[in-house]
C-alpha cells in the first residue's frame, strides 16, 4: 500500500481511501474513519466495563477463561480467543500462541530467538513469547502480508 500526504495551505482537510480490495489493513484504516474506538465489554470485581481496544495489550486464556489486559488491569473476558482473533484482526490483533493474542501496535521491540521463536516486549515492558507456530505469519503480518487461515 502506497500512502500520500499532502499539505494545503487553504481550503477544506479532506481524506481520501481508495482502494482496490478490502485487506485488513484497509479495513483498519476504514474503521478508523468512520467507526471511531471499538470497544468492548469485560469484567472488573463482578462489574461490567467498557474496555477502549485500542488500550489493550494482549488477551490471553487460561484454565478456559479469557481475560484483557491493558497497561493498569486485567478483566476478564465472555468471548473465545477464537471469536476474538476474528473481530479483531482487522485492527491488529495477532494470535501469538495458542493461548494469548497481541496487539502489534503495543509492540515496542522484537528479538528473534532461537527455535524460530520471536520475544516481544510491549510498551510497558512486558516481555510476550511468539511461538514458533506463529512466528512465520507474524513476520509476514509485519512485512504487510495477510494470513488468511
Amino acid at each position: 500500500m502506497k500512502y500520500r500526504v499532502e499539505r494545503i495551505s487553504e481550503g477544506e482537510d479532506e481524506v481520501i481511501l481508495r482502494y482496490c480490495q478490502m485487506t485488513p489493513e484497509v479495513e483498519r484504516i476504514w474503521n478508523f474513519l468512520y467507526g471511531g474506538q471499538a470497544k468492548l465489554m469485560g469484567w472488573k470485581d463482578k462489574t461490567h466495563v467498557v474496555l477502549d481496544v485500542d488500550k489493550i495489550l494482549y488477551f490471553e486464556s487460561v484454565d478456559g477463561k479469557t481475560y484483557a489486559y491493558t497497561e493498569e488491569d486485567v478483566y476478564a473476558m465472555d468471548v473465545s480467543l477464537n471469536k476474538l482473533e476474528q473481530v479483531l484482526y482487522a485492527i491488529n490483533f495477532f494470535r501469538c500462541s495458542k493461548s494469548m493474542i497481541i496487539n502489534i501496535d503495543k509492540v515496542q521491540s522484537l528479538k528473534s530467538l532461537p527455535s524460530n521463536r520471536i520475544d516481544s516486549v510491549m510498551c510497558n515492558g512486558e516481555h510476550i513469547m511468539i511461538s514458533r507456530t506463529y512466528a512465520s505469519d507474524f513476520r509476514k503480518r509485519l512485512k504487510g502480508g495477510r494470513n488468511d487461515g
